[in-house]
């Protein structure tokens, strides 16, 4: 039962990964995020790979699993950081995000709970094919929202990495106690033997 809990209770959290992590990638692709969307696709293929170890038994793809989780608390704690701008980071380095591909930010800095949005004409402080924008009224910083999100994934990450080291530990010890060769000998198991108390008949034909 407990073995049957562990991998239940796992099964729970990389659904729970799944679902925040497609949640995540809709929201990065709307705000031409490329390096979270790389990162993201990572994510999603290394949870189906735990979800395939913990139902088929695979206890490499379960340890595959925990590692990346350890990659991907560092990916998210780096997020938090750029977003809280810790140290030397700051968030007007936007080819962190998109690679130097575009000037866009966060889907949420224009579409925030209460943002209201305001175009600013004629500017001439953005190139031909952007506009300037001033955001006002957010109940929530898009900042924040970044943060809190990548909060939930480290939490989910930290479970997960629990559960995964716990449901191996259980599927190591079980391929230990069973031999498959051999393993019939420990439940006192003995084929069947043929019998030698055989007697022969003369056999007689009629003349």
């Amino acid at each position: 039962m407990g073995k049957c809990d562990g991998r239940c209770t796992l099964l729970v959290i990389c659904s729970l990964q799944l679902v925040a992590a497609l949640q995540r990638q809709v929201f990065d692709f709307l705000g031409y995020q490329w390096a979270p969307i790389l990162a993201n696709f990572l994510h999603i293929v290394a949870v189906i790979l735990g979800m395939f170890g913990t139902v088929q038994f695979r206890f490499r793809y379960l340890i595959f699993y925990a590692i990346w989780l350890v990659l991907w608390v560092g990916w998210n704690s780096f997020i938090i950081c750029f977003y809280l701008e810790v140290g030397n980071l700051s968030q007007d380095r936007d080819f962190l995000m998109t690679f130097n591909t575009s000037l866009h930010r966060s889907w949420w800095m224009e579409h925030g709970p209460g943002c209201l949005v305001t175009p600013v004409l004629d500017s001439r402080i953005t190139p031909d094919d952007h506009h300037v924008i001033t955001v006002s009224g957010c109940l929530l910083d898009y900042q924040y929202i970044e943060v809190l999100s990548s909060a939930i994934q480290i939490l989910l990450a930290l479970f997960g990495f629990v559960y995964a080291c716990y449901v191996s530990k259980v599927f190591q010890d079980d391929e230990d106690s069973f031999d498959f060769i051999g393993g019939f000998d420990s439940y006192g198991y003995q084929p069947p033997q043929k019998s030698s108390h055989l007697q022969l008949q003369p056999l007689y034909t009629a003349g």
